[in-house]
């Protein structure tokens, strides 16, 4: 996809307002990371100034801190930007996966951090810590502190996270689908 491509997704995917507080970090987060990818040394300097000074402002303004960095899936989904959302750098994000407000994932530690699947949804004030692999199809609960593997189309719930398998009549559905 272009980067005129993911910007108009996250414009429609976050209410198709320019004020919208998930899609002006998510801007600035993809400028950011197109900066990075510029070839010429003085058009990536004048880039990533410009990053630079605007995610002052985002940090200061909707407390959403996505790094340029970060790999995100599409589709990739700020569902409330009422509170802080943090991503370590070096996190790995599936595609379709939605985050609520007050969110953690990976700390300002060294070493690596979490690998997320596909279609996750992380619950508020939730945290993920640690070189994880969060597998597809899992529903983290509000308030939980994952610092295990998850395996795929589970739920994790509670703090210290307890991982059930998901619903029978969900995986049916799934296992129809496919």
């Amino acid at each position: 996809m272009t980067l005129f491509e993911l910007i108009r997704g996250d414009f429609i995917r976050h209410g198709r307002s320019l004020t919208e507080a998930a899609f002006v970090s998510l801007l600035i987060y993809r400028w950011g990371s197109w900066a990075l990818t510029v070839r010429n040394p003085v058009g990536r300097w004048l880039a990533c100034k410009v990053y630079g000074f605007f995610k002052i402002f985002v940090l200061n303004v909707t407390k959403i801190w996505i790094p340029p960095q970060v790999k995100l899936g599409e589709d990739f989904h700020i569902i409330h930007a009422e509170g802080s959302l943090s991503i370590h750098p070096q996190v790995v994000v599936g595609d379709r996966c939605g985050v609520m407000h007050n969110v953690t994932i990976g700390t300002n530690m060294r070493g690596r951090a979490p690998i997320i699947g596909d279609d996750v949804f992380i619950g508020v004030n939730s945290t993920v810590l640690g070189p994880i692999t969060i597998g597809d199809r899992v529903r983290i609960g509000a308030n939980t502190s994952v610092t295990t593997n998850v395996p795929s189309d589970s739920v994790v719930i509670g703090s210290p996270a307890k991982i059930y398998p998901s619903l029978p009549i969900f995986a049916a559905k799934r296992q129809a689908a496919e």
